[in-house]
């Protein structure tokens, strides 16, 4: 699930940063002693910073990642991971991604095109035409997979249907199957003309995970460790996939979480107070800050499916996230201080997500928050991604060696 439009006009931003130049040069062969020592005041930095909008804000503890132009990465963290029991946030902490995980289905999808199993210009009925509720689905007939994965398709959102809201009320721990999810569609007109308007829906990455399953011939998630987590080493980012999750710091939804239930999510049991499994392809991933970073940086430079595609990937279309977005297909496309960015949005109740490439600067960044109650904005996880960002850049443009933790895969 992604924020409503009020929490993500990233574009409109009060100017953070001007533009620094240059690359990080730190040896990825160095001895790691050497690496921590180049990476020290870089990360003092960083560290700073974030206890310092910690301390001024309201949000109970937040995760940042780094990914460097050097293949390095880190990551950082502040606050409490749990409030109630005054557990410290720590970098290792898993966070949920909410609708930042369709950049995985993206990337699985687009796997498919490059082995030609699938076509973005073919309509969906080529892959679900069969099935016996399909001509039930707004649009059925002419939405295309393209259309799916930039939004354009007319498919509304399942997930906030007041229908929906009340069936999850009265059965939190139920398995959803994707045929469940689309019910809340059958019937209903559609908002535009497949392919003339443009609308979020975390709908559209349901039916593309239908069809991911059909070509595949296996259940998304083992698709997905078996062509992306595994093969990249992503060992911080599970999929969401049952209420108890191991590593899951506690999210606080406050007092106007449209899903109802308690501000703290995680009840004393070890359970989230639902089954993030309804979100499954439309978001359906938790990782720690770091590994979303480095995961952006790999997305984006063109290691998780063929290079050649990337600029498909990168043609968005106009999109109502903030001043000049853009939606590509499964990559919000924005300007920013730092210049343009891709990278996504995620709300899942108690957590929020953002995480963003420069690719003028070839940095990735990703903040998580363990919080989705409305707070100030000085605050957001998109601001604070910036500051990060903006020291990051500085440091490589002054010259300074940025090196740091883990080497990204090759």
């Amino acid at each position: 699930m992604m924020h409503s439009r009020r929490r993500i006009g990233i574009a409109a931003l009060p100017l953070l940063v001007s533009l620094a130049h240059g690359a990080c040069a730190a040896r990825p062969d160095a001895p790691a002693e050497a690496a921590e020592a180049r990476s020290g005041p870089l990360r003092g930095r960083l560290q700073a910073r974030l206890d310092s909008l910690h301390a001024s804000g309201s949000t109970p503890g937040a995760t940042v990642g780094i990914a460097l132009p050097d293949g390095r990465t880190m990551g950082l963290a502040t606050g409490w991971a749990d409030t109630a029991r005054r557990v410290r946030m720590t970098p290792d902490a898993q966070l949920l991604q909410g609708s930042v995980g369709k950049t995985y289905a993206a990337a699985v999808a687009m796997q498919l095109v490059a082995e030609g199993k699938l076509d973005l210009a073919a309509p969906i009925s080529r892959y679900l035409g069969g099935e016996p509720w399909f001509d039930r689905l707004p649009n059925a007939r002419e939405i295309t997979v393209r259309m799916l994965m930039n939004h354009t398709s007319g498919l509304q959102r399942y997930e906030f249907d007041g229908r929906f809201l009340r069936d999850l009320a009265r059965d939190p721990y139920r398995e959803w199957s994707p045929e469940a999810r689309l019910a809340y569609l059958f019937d209903r007109a559609a908002p535009f003309p497949a392919g003339e308007g443009w609308d979020y829906s975390d709908t559209n990455y349901i039916v593309l995970g239908m069809i991911i399953e059909r070509l595949a011939g296996r259940p998304y998630y083992e698709e997905l460790r078996h062509r992306i987590l595994a093969p990249l080493r992503l060992h911080g980012t599970v999929p969401s996939d049952r209420p108890r999750l191991a590593r899951l710091a506690q999210g606080y939804a406050g007092p106007d979480n449209p899903f109802g239930g308690n501000d703290a999510m995680i009840g004393p049991d070890g359970r989230l107070a639902f089954n993030p499994q309804m979100e499954w392809t439309g978001g359906g991933i938790a990782s720690t800050a770091e590994d979303l970073a480095r995961w952006a940086r790999l997305l984006y430079e063109g290691h998780a499916f063929d290079p050649a595609l990337l600029p498909t990937v990168l043609d968005g279309v106009p999109a109502k996230l903030g001043r000049d977005a853009r939606y590509g297909l499964g990559v919000i496309l924005r300007p920013t201080p730092l210049g343009p960015s891709y990278g996504h949005s995620g709300y899942f109740p108690g957590y929020l997500t953002e995480v963003m490439y420069f690719p003028e600067h070839r940095v990735a960044v990703a903040v998580q928050f363990n919080t989705s109650a409305r707070g100030s904005p000085e605050h957001s996880p998109a601001r604070l991604l910036l500051e990060m960002a903006r020291i990051v850049v500085d440091e490589a443009g002054s010259g300074g060696r940025a090196g740091a933790g883990e080497q990204l895969p090759r």
